[in-house]
């Protein structure tokens, strides 16, 4: 943060309402915090935080097209940590006593809705002594903060609590894909598949030899895959493990793997999940 100016912040919730509530809130503990800009998806709330740099993002949990969480994941991946520090999260969400044990065991600040001046209070003393930890010239110790931010929002990622409602039982995993080809329908079996890529309303799915579209939601096949055989390497792609042959950091330290039989094609890893590739 540079002391030489107010520290500042970017609301994203999809309520107008609630992210008024919330800014008003703000001036009455935190005078001098800076509200820059209020966005109501996450697609917005990236946009906007990679252009303004604030030093504090308040992402709601539920937003339309892209979650909180999603929108923080593509923050990480995005910002260019040479010209400011990521910025400290804070995650809106309505009372539900197992959201807040994941976000409470992954030390991930919240603040619930509706908005109470006593609890932000308390939030924004937080956010202070964060900040007021960045003042120091940089340090290695950057780095490492960095991964621990990456590391609490894969654990937030893959919180059961955070997902949209399941089966209490758990679902089955998949062992057959049925693809549309044509005005027929196409049983892929699961150990054939070696991608799968969100493409607009559509998931990619790759085999050695062909290319099919499926509607089904990344979001939802995740649940059903076996996390052994399939790694998530991006908030839109899903590889098999045993299908990457090599994995490749450039100069600008973005990662991309290269799958067998697919040389010609990279696939892009975000740096919330870089970490899985680091050498044994």
């Amino acid at each position: 943060m540079n002391t030489a100016r107010n520290p500042t912040a970017l609301i994203a919730e999809d309520e107008p309402l609630l992210a008024a509530a919330l800014q008003a809130e703000l001036k009455k503990v935190w005078p001098e915090l800076a509200v820059v800009a209020t966005v109501g998806n996450g697609k917005a709330a990236v946009e906007q935080a990679l252009t303004l740099k604030p030093d504090i993002v308040f992402l709601d949990i539920r937003m339309p097209g892209m979650t909180g969480l999603e929108a923080a994941a593509e923050l990480a991946d995005e910002w260019p940590a040479d010209e400011a520090p990521f910025p400290v999260l804070v995650f809106v969400t309505a009372y539900d006593e197992y959201a807040l044990q994941a976000f409470e065991a992954q030390a991930m600040d919240y603040v619930l809705k509706p908005v109470q001046t006593e609890r932000l209070a308390r939030t924004a003393q937080r956010l202070q002594a964060a900040l007021g930890q960045r003042e120091a010239p940089a340090t290695p110790a950057a780095e490492p903060a960095m991964d621990a931010t990456l590391a609490q929002l894969r654990a937030l990622l893959s919180a059961p609590s955070l997902k949209e409602p399941a089966n209490a039982a758990g679902p089955e995993r998949l062992k057959v894909i049925q693809a549309s080809v044509g005005n027929g329908i196409r049983m892929v079996p699961i150990d054939e598949v070696e991608v799968f890529e969100a493409a607009d309303k559509y998931v990619r799915v790759l085999t050695a030899a062909h290319e099919y579209l499926i509607r089904t939601p990344l979001k939802d096949l995740l649940p059903q895959l076996d996390p052994a055989e399939f790694w998530q390497v991006h908030r839109g792609t899903v590889v098999r493990a045993t299908a990457i042959d090599s994995v490749q950091r450039d100069e600008a330290g973005k990662t991309s793997l290269t799958l067998r039989g697919r040389d010609s094609e990279r696939v892009a890893v975000s740096r919330i999940y870089a970490q899985r590739f680091r050498a044994m």
